[in-house]
């Protein structure tokens, strides 16, 4: 019993590592066309629109969304669910936080990553760059600061949505890619890792 399972685990183990060092040149592609046009749009509506309302657009958090629904489109991470509403709670959570007790960095930055990543779980929508969203909320410029709330709408939530309408489009252009990810693979993902932890 326990030798079948190493052999498992080994077996799953040389899977991933082969999976996960193939050199797939199309694939490349399509990662790097499709971020760069999801974050270019973002960085045009902030160069070119918003510069004059003294607003900002293109926040870090975008860059790590980027990793993972166009470089990780199978992840349950990436999923359209994970990407808008793990943003939208994070940085809720971190508005609110900065806004409840705005001179105290170190709790109110800690306090308000950990709440987002509670609140990510119980919800099931987790996505790391959320995280990144909450902390952004507290440690950002002033003009950050000054958004208050409307920093959940803008930048957050229709920085997001250019992104999602971009990787719906660029990750669909080939049959060898697919996103949103089909929910049976996603389930088949789950029993896989659970399998490996008996």
């Amino acid at each position: 019993m326990v030798k079948n399972r190493l052999k498992r685990g080994f077996r799953m183990t040389k899977y991933v590592v082969y999976r996960e060092t193939l050199v797939d040149t199309k694939e490349h592609i399509y990662s790097f066309v499709g971020s760069f046009i999801g974050i270019a749009i973002i960085a045009f509506i902030q160069s070119r629109t918003l510069s004059e309302i003294d607003s900002i657009f293109l926040i870090g958090s975008f860059g790590a969304s980027s990793v993972l629904i166009f470089g990780a489109i199978q992840s349950p991470l990436a999923q359209p669910r994970n990407l808008v509403l793990g943003h939208v709670l994070s940085a809720t959570i971190g508005v609110t936080v900065y806004k409840i007790m705005p001179n105290i960095l170190w709790i109110n930055a800690p306090l308000a990553v950990s709440l987002s990543i509670v609140v990510m779980q119980i919800t099931k929508t987790l996505h790391p760059p959320g995280g990144a969203a909450a902390l952004i909320a507290i440690i950002g410029t002033d003009k950050v600061k000054n958004l208050g709330f409307w920093y959940v709408l803008s930048p957050v939530l229709v920085g997001t949505l250019i992104l999602l309408t971009v990787a719906l489009i660029f990750n669909n252009l080939t049959p060898n890619r697919k996103y949103p990810t089909d929910k049976r693979y996603t389930n088949f993902l789950r029993k896989r890792k659970a399998d490996l932890k008996t």
